[in-house]
């Protein structure tokens, strides 16, 4: 190859020119028999030859690396400047269609070089460059829904062909995530603010009727892991996925998104936003409508308005609502966490006291601390409180739909009243379809009603919002044990043990599957093994039921006695479970009262919990029951 590359031109002193450059025939002339070349009689080259003497492979070579260079180098660029993505993705698919149009100028053009490129062929370039530039730039467009029809006649396929054709991706119309936005500020505690942020707009987002959101824990759960669009895209089944980047200094922020089909892997949209923090919310509004126009979905009456909802352009208040935030989130969260958590809403509060979501996560905060204390009146302080805090958010923001659910809420503490506490988590359900914990929060109460099938379906539908989310499946799973459905409520703690496979939370909900079904071998089996992850109060509890079930009286008061000293006041309900599963009915009154006085939150299942069944007909327990004031 290499002697082909060096071999020696022929001299074109006294060449006539080529047909090419005048259009015209040579004549023949009289001295036609010099010029006949030596090789007329061989037959002519094969392709091969052909290639290689008109040097295609060369030029196409030499412009691959050319185009690499070319493209590393504005991605660089692009990185460092912070430009919008469409100029990279313009420049890759110039460079891609640019490829045929080298090999052909390569092979009019490779031998000598001595050749001009004439106005059709410049014509013919032009139109390749329109044409495959234009179908392209289109393709990556194709929402996924128009993807999803096609897609849905393989999904129904028998389970004999999945093995060889797995099922085909097929996301809902009109569904995203937004991932964790990556904090690109000097100062690597922002963090919190970049994570506030990507929060806050997918909130925005939920808040639109058409489209479906998943929730922040699973599209949170991919933060910091390495795992492509694509698998992210399948686990949480959206078609479209949400990503960006925020830049603060001061009050001054730059945020970055990207719109990614997911169905193709394709950037839709990008956008970069320089404002300062008093603008945020007409940022959150900006790229919400953009990302709702790009999924063509329709945006009709006042919802763009539902996007600023309940805010603040106060920029410090801001900052104290997403650093509050930060703390309420925390795995681990104790009740100093939440403390804190409190006093960043309060001074959010004091900064814009018209600020609707911060007295929103001020009674949801303070319901957690209600959580992590057992003392009676410090509990009646802090759901007082939490109620005024609630009003104040529904007041300053009536269509806000957290602020109704965070309300309701304060209605199941201290002394229930169910009645109004109906109210408040309808009307949030109402307003805010697309939040999983209103759909899953409302669910449970439907179920503590009685009302089954609502509970089940906004359960249901919770998880499809939040799949990653191992709580809200545990309290579909809770909601399909009072509904008396034991298969299903098994295959939804297994589901989510999948997930979480060392949760002792599930566990202890399987375990109440097997119990609640009388399977009481299968619950022996499972709250005997020690490498079974049940806490020591779920494991005592399991076994004072199991072991009476079995005949194994002493055994089941050992139990209970050791259940009682791990869990003090914070188990009086489930003593009361215990004794009627016992069968003995004056004992377990004598708890429930108990339950009642210490304002267990437990109470608020007396109607449907399966435990409490031999009682039900008492005369305190239904006495107990008309205290809760349940809706008729």
């Amino acid at each position: 190859m290499w002697e082909d590359l060096r071999r020696e031109e022929p001299d074109l002193s006294d060449t006539p020119e080529h047909p090419l450059q005048d259009g015209n025939a040579v004549p023949a002339s009289a001295n036609a028999q010099e010029e006949v070349p030596a090789h007329l009689g061989e037959p002519p080259p094969g392709p091969w030859a052909r290639l290689k003497e008109h040097k295609v492979a060369q030029w196409t070579l030499a412009y691959g690396a050319f185009a690499y260079a070319l493209l590393h180098g504005a991605t660089l660029l692009s990185d460092a400047l912070e430009w919008p993505h469409v100029i990279v993705r313009a420049l890759a698919l110039l460079l891609i269609i640019g490829v045929p149009i080298v090999a052909v100028l390569a092979w009019y053009h490779g031998v000598r070089a001595l050749k001009r490129v004439s106005g059709s062929e410049l014509i013919l370039i032009a139109l390749l460059l329109v044409i495959g530039g234009s179908l392209m730039w289109l393709y990556p467009h194709a929402p996924a829904e128009h993807a999803a029809p096609a897609m849905a006649g393989n999904v129904a396929k028998p389970a004999t062909v999945a093995l060889t054709n797995p099922p085909v991706f097929a996301p809902p119309a009109h569904s995203i995530a937004v991932l964790p936005f990556v904090n690109m500020s000097a100062d690597a505690k922002q963090e919190y603010f970049s994570d506030g942020i990507t929060e806050e707009l997918l909130n925005s987002l939920s808040r639109l009727n058409d489209l479906q959101v998943a929730a922040r824990t699973s599209s949170f759960s991919f933060k910091g892991k390495d795992v492509d669009v694509a698998t992210i895209a399948r686990k949480l089944n959206v078609g479209a996925l949400l990503e960006g980047s925020v830049r603060r200094s001061g009050n001054t922020v730059r945020i970055t998104v990207q719109l990614i089909n997911a169905v193709s892997g394709f950037h839709i949209w990008s956008q970069t936003y320089d404002r300062n923090l008093t603008d945020i919310l007409k940022v959150q509004a900006d790229v919400a409508t953009s990302v709702a126009q790009q999924l063509e979905v329709k945006l009709v009456g006042d919802e763009t308005a539902k996007i600023e909802l309940g805010g603040t352009r106060n920029p410090e208040a801001y900052d104290a609502y997403l650093r509050g935030q930060q703390l309420n989130r925390k795995v681990d969260s104790k009740e100093a966490d939440y403390r804190k958590s409190l006093a960043a809403f309060d001074y959010a509060i004091s900064l814009d006291p018209n600020f609707a979501a911060a007295y929103a996560r001020r009674a949801s905060t303070l319901d957690a601390i209600y959580y992590a204390t057992s003392d009676v009146s410090t509990r009646i302080g802090l759901n007082q409180q939490a109620r005024i805090a609630a009003e104040r958010a529904v007041a300053l923001a009536p269509q806000l739909g957290e602020a109704h659910h965070a309300l309701g809420i304060t209605y199941l503490r201290g002394a229930p009243d169910l009645t109004q506490a109906s109210r408040e988590f309808h009307r949030s359900l109402e307003l805010a379809p697309g939040s999983a914990w209103v759909q899953v929060n409302t669910g449970w109460f439907d179920c503590w009603l009685g009302h089954f099938e609502s509970a089940v379906a906004a359960a249901r539908r919770a998880v499809s919002l939040d799949p990653q989310n191992v709580r809200i499946r545990g309290v579909l799973g809770q909601i399909l044990i009072y509904a008396r459905r034991f298969s299903e409520a098994q295959v939804a703690f297994e589901d989510a043990q999948v997930l979480a496979p060392d949760s002792h939370d599930l566990e202890a909900g399987l375990t109440s599957v097997f119990l609640a079904a009388g399977q009481f071998e299968q619950a022996r089996k499972a709250c005997e093994a020690p490498s079974t992850p049940l806490d020591a109060g779920d494991r005592h509890y399991c076994l004072a039921l199991v072991y009476h079930a079995l005949s194994r009286k002493a055994d089941a008061e050992r139990e209970l006695k050791q259940f009682k000293v791990v869990a003090g006041d914070t188990g009086v309900f489930r003593y009361a479970e215990v004794y009627a599963q016992w069968g003995d009915k004056a004992s377990a009154l004598h708890w429930l009262a108990q339950a009642e006085q210490l304002h267990d939150a437990a109470l608020v299942e007396l109607r449907v919990d399966p435990f409490l069944d031999p009682i039900r007909n008492e005369p305190q327990f239904k006495a107990v029951e008309g205290r809760l004031n349940f809706p008729p």
